[in-house]
């Protein structure tokens, strides 16, 4: 029988999978991906798009660390949008529409050209354990993989089922083989799993649409790239359109007349199904008083017919989809290539992993992405590579990289998973975020490349020119604050066709900036010395100028929130010998273990009543 050695195992080759093998190939570890198809490498089953509102914060962070997602699509996108752009900084967020097949080949070729990486097809069946130790895995044909630490990534594939009305076909997403044995083997292990679902709508041809009765929508003039270290030139290309209609009465009542044979409503789907991703039948039945939903109409890619419904995933029969999508305006004649479907699937209950994605009672063995519990590829690509990198932290004798929730999302995302009671998929929002403004997706890089340059991910010359970049910016708005202009008429009337009021004293530059009809570039005649920099910083100089209060305020907030998390809890404490708690609080502290006061505040079921007798009882041990 075969056997052979690796640094590292990952099970899974999707978003997460190829971003943790990636980072310890990187590293400099022998490391080996299984996947059940070869051809699955970083494929999309559901939406054909990377980012989105808090989904692009998380890429950038992605990026600024050292991974690959932003850099792929980058390459690969048909369509770039910044969102929310007429609202605060904070939740500016990048989107871009992908062509699924580029984008899965080009992570392929990533993977198959990267040194210390080996591709398997294989499905991995048992999880190998002594003394509560990873030792490596199992496939199904009995050969045997040893290694020093496991990365779990198996995406929606354990015991994947998917449904529509009455069909129920066994398999993975878009027909893919499924994972049949590996959940006994956790089990076996002690790992808790729990069942979600999700769900994708229809796919229909581009020729059977009427796009002259839909609202089109296109792509950014100027195109923002999601990597830190792709040329902004490169990315200006010919888009494609996307399109919007909606649905309506007519569709609301065949829903309605048929939602006893939904699977989702007759009781056949067992699994608990993401809420801020809802099916349509979801949202008729929920949102009753709406007239209407929004369906975007978006293409796949651009060498195929494909065109993906978003805002209309369902589980409903055949012969209802059929029925239902014919309703929607440009839709009438529309030819269904794929039907809608919901997909259930094993994951874990993540409370049993720490904030480093290690299990708490199985040493070397890591977990990342919809396995943990989450929904979207960008999140499982964040946590893959935190996985991963921890993997490698772990047996290189290194730091491990722990992100905390004031520092960026996938702090928050992390830390939400593993302390909050995650009933559902979990999706980030830029609402999960108390200190947002500070997390923007612009200064993403200047946040986190410090870390990705410590593992050894970001090299010498990327850092180098982070660091240039910070003195530009700083040295910049101090120069702005000492150049004074007077209240005289060349001074009123640039101002004045800028749309601004005149000055009745002097103001520095940076005083007129933070006017809101102002920013750097309407000063510019007031300004002729000014240097030329690059439009990244340009934007970092304006967000800093005009929201100075309001991140000095959130800094402040941040300050405090370290102490709480510098205040940590020892592993051992049994939490029923500390009087005073609340037997809610006892029972919750002892089944997640918080590693600090800060956690521990953030469980359910821990009162600031509760907090207080932690201080207390910390305060006494010192």
């Amino acid at each position: 029988m075969i056997e052979e050695h690796y640094d590292v195992c990952v099970v899974g080759a999707g978003h997460a999978g190829c971003e943790a093998a990636l980072a310890t190939a990187r590293l400099g570890l022998e490391t080996i991906i299984f996947t059940v198809s070869i051809n699955s490498i970083a494929f999309m089953p559901c939406n054909p798009h990377v980012g989105g509102s808090s989904k692009g914060h998380l890429v950038r962070e992605l990026d600024a660390l050292g991974g690959q997602m932003g850099k792929n699509i980058d390459k690969t996108f048909i369509q770039s949008k910044m969102l929310n752009k007429s609202k605060g900084p904070a939740v500016h967020s990048l989107r871009a529409q992908a062509d699924k097949a580029e984008y899965s080949k080009a992570m392929r070729m990533t993977l198959e050209n990267t040194d210390h990486l080996t591709i398997k097809q294989a499905e991995v069946t048992e999880i190998i354990v002594e003394d509560g130790v990873i030792k490596g895995v199992k496939t199904i044909s009995g050969a045997t993989y040893f290694s020093k630490a496991v990365v779990l990534c198996t995406g929606t594939y354990l015991n994947a089922r998917c449904l529509f009305g009455e069909v129920v076909q066994y398999t993975g997403p878009n027909g893919l083989q499924s994972a049949t044995h590996l959940t006994d083997s956790l089990v076996a292990n002690g790992i808790e799993m729990v069942r979600f679902k999700t769900g994708t709508p229809a796919r229909v041809d581009k020729r059977t649409i009427d796009f002259s009765v839909m609202e089109e929508q296109p792509g950014d003039e100027r195109v923002v790239p999601f990597s830190f270290e792709t040329d902004p030139e490169s990315v200006q290309i010919e888009q494609l359109p996307c399109y919007l209609t909606y649905t309506n009465a007519k569709t609301h009542e065949i829903i309605n007349k048929n939602i006893h044979r939904s699977p989702l409503f007759s009781g056949v789907i067992e699994g608990t199904g993401p809420r801020y991703c809802p099916s349509i039948e979801d949202k008729v039945v929920k949102f009753a008083d709406k007239e209407r939903h929004q369906l975007f109409v978006e293409p796949e890619g651009r060498y195929t017919n494909e065109m993906y419904l978003s805002g209309m995933s369902s589980s409903l029969p055949e012969d209802v989809q059929h029925e239902m999508y014919h309703t929607i305006p440009g839709l009438e004649n529309a030819k269904i290539v794929r039907n809608a479907y919901a997909i259930e699937y094993d994951c874990i209950n993540p409370r049993q992993i720490k904030h480093s994605l290690e299990f708490k009672n199985i040493k070397g063995l890591f977990s990342g992405g919809q396995f943990n519990g989450s929904s979207g590829y960008e999140e499982a690509a964040v946590q893959g590579f935190v996985a991963g990198v921890n993997a490698a932290m772990n047996i290189l004798g290194k730091e491990e990289l722990i992100l905390d929730r004031s520092e960026c999302y996938i702090g928050v995302l992390i830390d939400d998973l593993v302390t909050k009671e995650n009933t559902e998929p979990y999706r980030m929002m830029t609402s999960r975020s108390e200190y947002r403004l500070l997390l923007r997706q612009d200064n993403a890089d200047i946040r986190l490349t410090k870390y990705g340059h410590r593992i050894g991910l970001i090299s010498d010359e990327r850092m180098n020119r982070l660091t240039e970049k910070e003195r530009i910016i700083n040295s910049e708005i101090e120069r702005l604050g000492e150049i004074i202009v007077g209240a005289d008429k060349k001074v009123s009337a640039i101002l004045e066709a800028a749309g601004s009021t005149p000055l009745t004293t002097g103001a520095t530059l940076v005083e007129l900036i933070r006017r809101p009809e102002l920013d750097y570039d309407k000063i510019a005649e007031l300004d002729p010395d000014r240097p030329k920099i690059d439009e990244d910083i340009i934007e970092q100089i304006n967000i800093n100028i005009k929201y100075e209060g309001y991140i000095k305020r959130q800094k402040k907030q941040v300050e405090q929130f370290k102490k709480m998390e510098n205040k940590k809890l020892p592993e051992d404490i049994d939490y029923k010998d500390i009087h005073g708690l609340r037997l809610e609080a006892q029972a919750k502290l002892n089944l997640y273990k918080p590693v600090s006061v800060g956690q521990a505040s953030r469980i359910s079921g821990v009162s600031p009543a509760d907090i207080s007798v932690l201080l207390i009882y910390l305060g006494m041990k010192k």
